[in-house]
């Protein structure tokens, strides 16, 4: 790649030097014709072919290598669905599996590797800071592996239209150290959530249930996200609003009006004190 990038600089920059040079007679078309067919249609098209056809020919061989050298722990397993993120964390360490939702945790320093799906068109699952983007298609799997270098709270985008809510769909990645992933991953797998008296009693009577799990409260979560442990998470929406209880009030009143074309109906027949108790429950699930 190095030597074909070179060769079309040299290339490029040769005929920059020989056009600035003063010249008494214009050049023939016949002259003009040769250089626009040779320089400026044959030699590119070759080059770039050859460089295409290499780079097509490396890539089978590039992944396998890094499994070799860079094994990955674990892989997660992320799907994207219109407009979220279904995140399932493995069994590890003699921890049970667990899912959560729009939110990833990462350990600083260990390498990753991601199980990519998608429920209903094509997403893009992208982290700017860690490494380049993969799309997620239907019933297909895609494998990215990727190590993160240093701690901190970052934004991953869905970089592939997806619909009316694309530019509303992302997740924040937190990479921790050791100690604390450890911890997080235990309180996890533990699902011990704090008990939420009337805002846990409206969730199911109002049927949030229905969609949504909160482990050792409900079902696994089935149609929307997993809200084990919400308080915790950064947005609400999937990085649409920050996670206050006032933000979490107006999503559930009108879902639509903040992220138009999301799944979850509006709850706007609810009264008021049944949503802000059922807010405050979610935002107090830490």
């Amino acid at each position: 790649m190095v030597v074909g990038g070179t060769l079309i600089w040299c290339a490029v920059v040769g005929l920059l030097l020989h056009a600035s040079q003063r010249r008494n007679a214009p050049w023939s078309e016949r002259t003009a014709g040769r250089l626009i067919v040779w320089g400026g249609v044959a030699f590119p098209l070759v080059v770039l072919l050859a460089l295409l056809a290499y780079a097509v020919w490396l890539m089978p061989s590039i992944r396998p290598w890094l499994a070799r050298h860079a094994p990955a722990p674990e892989t997660i397993e992320v799907t994207g669905e219109q407009f979220w993120w279904r995140i399932r964390y493995p069994a590890r360490d003699g921890l049970p599996a667990f899912e959560t939702a729009n939110e990833l945790r990462l350990l600083v320093g260990e390498r990753v590797a991601f199980s990519l799906k998608a429920a209903d068109v094509i997403h893009s699952f992208w982290i700017p800071v860690l490494g380049g983007k993969m799309d997620m298609i239907p019933g297909r799997t895609n494998t990215l592996s990727l190590s993160p270098t240093k701690t901190g709270i970052f934004r991953a985008p869905c970089t592939e239209f997806c619909g009316t809510s694309h530019t509303l769909m992302a997740f924040s990645v937190i990479v921790m150290e050791p100690a604390d992933y450890i911890a997080w991953r235990r309180a996890q797998a533990a699902g011990d959530v704090p008990g939420g008296g009337e805002g846990e009693q409206l969730f199911a009577r109002h049927g949030c249930a229905g969609c949504h799990g909160v482990r050792g409260v409900t079902g696994p979560a089935t149609l929307g996200p997993d809200l084990t442990f919400f308080g915790q998470r950064q947005t609400v929406g999937a990085g649409t609003l920050a996670n206050t209880k006032e933000n979490v009030a107006r999503f559930i009143r009108d879902p639509a009006a903040w992220k138009p074309g999301a799944k979850m109906p509006a709850f706007d027949m609810l009264p008021s004190k049944d949503i802000a108790a059922i807010s405050d429950y979610l935002v107090g699930l830490k």
